[in-house]
């Protein structure tokens, strides 16, 4: 057996709360990690700079939008406005002297003011209309950052984001931003993953599957939905943040426009609701699949010989790409986070098939 659960004594509460308790996870774990920090003397610069680097911070704010809708159970479509709301406050806060790292939480701040207020104005309906809801609010937010010029400057303005600069020393090479981003992603996921366990993780998990249920045992179904609103948005106000600072270098109102949250909720629920590796899986399948289905199918055509037109070069990778999400999705409904389980549950008793009769 891969993950060899035999052997595992759980002898105290420490032991039996641990994160990866069986062996062959923290071995996987310990062996991505060491790519990770390794990525950068591994792969081109430009597989870092253009790959690499913002599939770890969109995998941060997917892990932030799956915690309000994996584990809360509640709809957001506006999820791209706080990012943006992060994003702005933080480059305004570094233009005006305040230090990057105070910047930036003060960017998550206001982005969590923002997302409370969408929690009050949203949290009074449910299902379908918080979803309308949200979206509304975000076409809301779109039209504030674009036309108030001391947010963004104007409708057709860009904001150039200053160098960052990390406890007083300057970040500019594509190594330190990768870094930034990979540290950022780490605490995130970190936090995901004992959020689970805690208290707040099991409310979350209640209201989630019933909230009327969940105010017969105790638990306030606003007050944790206002937290969960709240936490997401910080979360999602400070990747929009290190988004900006460690890859566009430049802020626009277009970057976090209603198609980006609709991107957002596409990585949760092709990587899995309430899974932590989907949220990973989900933004390199959103994110990284379009460029490589369209290198594969180039490089497909020159070996057959066929002439595709540039036009339909550049369509045809997009129709592919969507049908991909829906075998996924066919195959299984729950995200490819729990393809991944589905694997791992097999070789927890493999070759012994019988045991999971």
């Amino acid at each position: 057996m891969f993950f060899r659960q035999a052997g595992i004594r759980h002898t105290d509460y420490a032991s039996d709360r641990a994160l990866f308790p069986i062996r062959a996870d923290r071995v996987m774990v310990g062996a991505l990690l060491l790519f990770a920090l390794a990525a950068p003397f591994v792969v081109s610069s430009l597989a870092l700079s253009s790959y690499l680097t913002p599939w770890l911070v969109w995998t941060a704010a997917t892990l932030g939008l799956n915690l309000i809708l994996g584990w809360a159970g509640q709809f957001h479509f506006g999820y791209a406005a706080i990012m943006g709301i992060g994003a702005y406050a933080a480059v305004h806060g570094v233009r005006h002297g305040i230090p990057w790292e105070i910047a930036v939480v003060l960017g998550g701040l206001m982005a969590t003011v923002v997302g409370i207020v969408f929690a009050f104005a949203a949290l009074r309906v449910k299902g379908l209309y918080l979803a309308l809801s949200t979206l509304a609010l975000q076409f809301v937010m779109d039209w504030v950052i674009s036309h108030v010029p001391a947010i963004s400057g104007g409708v057709s303005a860009t904001l150039q984001a200053p160098a960052m600069r990390l406890l007083g020393q300057p970040i500019r090479s594509e190594l330190g931003l990768y870094y930034v981003a990979l540290g950022w992603c780490l605490v995130v996921t970190l936090f995901m993953l004992n959020l689970r366990r805690t208290a707040l993780g099991r409310a979350l998990v209640a209201v989630r599957e019933k909230d009327f249920a969940a105010a017969v045992i105790g638990v306030q179904s606003f007050r944790y939905k206002l937290v969960a609103f709240a936490t997401s948005s910080f979360i999602g106000g400070v990747s929009g943040a290190v988004l900006i600072f460690t890859f566009y270098h430049a802020v626009t109102p277009e970057q976090f426009a209603v198609n980006v949250s609709i991107e957002l909720l596409a990585m949760v629920i092709v990587g899995g609701l309430g899974s932590i590796i989907g949220s990973w899986l989900g933004a390199a399948f959103i994110l990284l699949m379009p460029g490589q289905i369209h290198t594969l199918i180039a490089v497909l055509a020159g070996l057959v010989g066929a002439k595709i037109g540039v036009e339909t070069l550049a369509h045809l990778p997009h129709a592919v790409y969507g049908g991909l999400i829906i075998a996924f999705l066919l195959v299984e409904p729950m995200g490819l986070g729990k393809l991944y389980a589905n694997v791992r549950n097999y070789l927890l008793v493999w070759p012994f098939g019988y045991a999971r009769k």
